[in-house]
């Protein structure tokens, strides 16, 4: 499938995962210039270019069913994007590059995937990493769930504040360089609500794979709930975090939730 035109046509298509959007390109004969920040950046602009929370990439990779390259919609490679890894597998599935379930390489190592059926259609259910070490602090947690996330606990979600908060945690002194998603959480009736502040996007988000599954890890380290599952909803829609607890942290851990198909198109750059 020719995705990528030497006359600067490049063809695309949109994916959302929990209001979640993602520019997904087929790049399995490597015509995108991956070094090319602005254009990826012009791409993700919701005014001027197609728009989204990110850009990826399927490329081809030696033993495994495909590569997933993540761009934020700053234009910059990033780190893991677990809605985004859902949606990619939705779209590999689409073209037939994968079945019911894959193995593919991203930044932070191999995932595994399936597509599973629920009461609400088909879901993607995508392994994490094993996450280890959990910083915890006064109303706080901080882990890296494939991407840095700080989750701090708040009463009232609806009515907070978030973008303010999120910056001056974002941009303090420990965390200005690098970066880190903020994440605020509320378990309500066994129920994780949640709202998520991205770095890179710099601005809140539908939600967030990576995010919604420091939260839950968040929330069971700290003693808020028991079992090794948990539902999440998100500003765009729900989710649901699975896991195992060991004694050096968790591991087996499945981020679920929808994965779909927008629209699809070409544009001129």
């Amino acid at each position: 499938m020719l995705m990528y035109l030497s006359s600067m046509e490049i063809n695309f298509y949109k994916y959302q995962g929990a209001g979640n959007d993602f520019v997904i390109i087929d790049d399995r004969e490597e015509k995108f210039d991956r070094s090319n920040t602005k254009l990826v950046k012009f791409l993700c602009d919701r005014r001027f270019g197609i728009g989204g929370d990110g850009l990826m990439l399927l490329r081809n990779k030696k033993d495994f069913d495909f590569e997933m390259v993540y761009y934020n919609s700053d234009g910059n490679e990033s780190s893991m994007c677990g809605n985004g890894g859902r949606c990619i597998v939705a779209f590999a599935k689409d073209i037939g590059v994968v079945g019911e379930s894959c193995c593919f390489l991203a930044v932070d190592g191999p995932h595994e995937a399936n597509i599973i059926n629920t009461d609400d259609g088909e879901w993607v259910s995508l392994k994490m990493i094993d996450v280890q070490d959990i910083e915890k602090g006064p109303g706080y947690c901080f882990m890296d769930t494939g991407s840095p996330h700080y989750v701090a606990f708040e009463s009232n979600l609806k009515k907070f504040d978030i973008i303010q908060k999120a910056r001056d945690i974002r941009y303090n002194g420990r965390f200005k360089e690098e970066g880190t998603n903020v994440n605020f959480i509320s378990l309500e009736n066994d129920t994780l609500h949640i709202r998520t502040y991205e770095r890179g996007v710099e601005d809140e988000t539908l939600a967030c794979g990576t995010g919604v599954t420091a939260a839950v890890l968040a929330a069971h380290a700290t003693g808020q709930f028991k079992g090794d599952q948990l539902e999440v909803k998100a500003l765009g829609g729900d989710l649901k975090v699975k896991f195992e607890q060991t004694n050096n942290g968790y591991e087996n851990i499945w981020l679920e939730g929808p994965a779909e198909y927008v629209f699809k198109g070409s544009i001129h750059v």
